[in-house]
């Protein structure tokens, strides 16, 4: 247990993988957060805390990442959405909400895909369609081929404008401080197989297959991923709402309270027949 009665942590064997997470329980249908790259689940607490307190929230580290072991192998998009979907049997838990930040915005779009039953809703924030996308300024890319970021605070405070715009620009050292929180570094080779995973997927030829209820966040100044890139998601989803702020990449982070309450909007909206 951590915090208080309605927080747990623990690591579950699913396979060959070992898996950590983290559920805030409350009501009504859970609430899956898929992270970005080699970022640990700790990076969300800001956005998590802004949240409808009612909800249960599971949180969890992809292999290599935070507290998770390492995988033995490179893997898929179509991989981790039937690990999920695992981790989730042996916690009980059957129809959910997924919401996906940036590289973990693939993953939720490929286990909506796959579960078009258990997956009752989707949010998409500050991602895109994958290898097949409108890139960023590669001086930006650049910067997101190592994890350094969440391992030197120096480091991190001084590119974190650079690469995630919007507040992030004037939040430099906060971002190093709250990175800095995480309770494992996560591995290289873990980062490595992050990035192999989203070099090879697209998410264009299944969009139009994707019905469930969508909301797009997206931030006109996000330098890993541009505008562009959130009309193409809202062309081709055929349920989906369009939300766009003046923020940055990590803004449900960095401005938690602004985009929070649109989100828990969206996810409590009544059902429609």
């Amino acid at each position: 247990m951590t915090g208080d009665a309605r927080t747990t942590q623990r690591t579950l064997t699913v396979g060959r993988q070992r898996i950590r997470v983290h559920i805030r329980r409350g009501s009504g249908v859970p609430l899956v957060l898929c992270n970005g790259i080699g970022a640990g689940l700790e990076v969300l607490d800001p956005f998590v805390a802004a949240l409808d307190p009612a909800t249960t929230i599971v949180r969890f580290d992809v292999p290599g990442v935070g507290g998770s072991r390492t995988s033995f192998a490179p893997y898929g998009f179509g991989y981790l959405a039937r690990l999920l979907g695992r981790v989730l049997d042996r916690l009980g838990i059957g129809v959910v909400d997924v919401l996906g930040l940036s590289w973990g915005g693939a993953l939720a779009q490929q286990f909506a895909f796959q579960n078009p039953r258990r997956c009752r809703r989707l949010v998409l924030v500050a991602t895109a369609t994958g290898a097949l996308m409108v890139p960023g300024h590669p001086r930006v890319l650049a910067k997101m081929l190592t994890g350094r970021r969440f391992t030197d605070p120096d480091h991190t405070a001084a590119i974190a404008g650079q690469i995630y715009g919007g507040t992030a620009r004037n939040q430099g050292s906060d971002i190093a401080a709250l990175f800095d929180t995480q309770s494992h570094a996560g591995s290289t080779i873990g980062y490595l197989h992050q990035l192999l995973a989203g070099a090879v997927w697209t998410s264009l030829p299944m969009l139009p297959l994707i019905r469930q209820p969508t909301l797009i966040v997206a931030g006109t100044d996000d330098p890993i991923v541009p505008i562009v890139n959130a009309h193409i998601l809202h062309r081709l989803l055929p349920h989906a709402t369009l939300y766009l702020h003046n923020g940055g990449h990590i803004e449900p982070i960095t401005n938690a309270g602004r985009l929070a309450p649109v989100i828990d909007a969206f996810l409590h909206e009544p059902e429609q027949r």
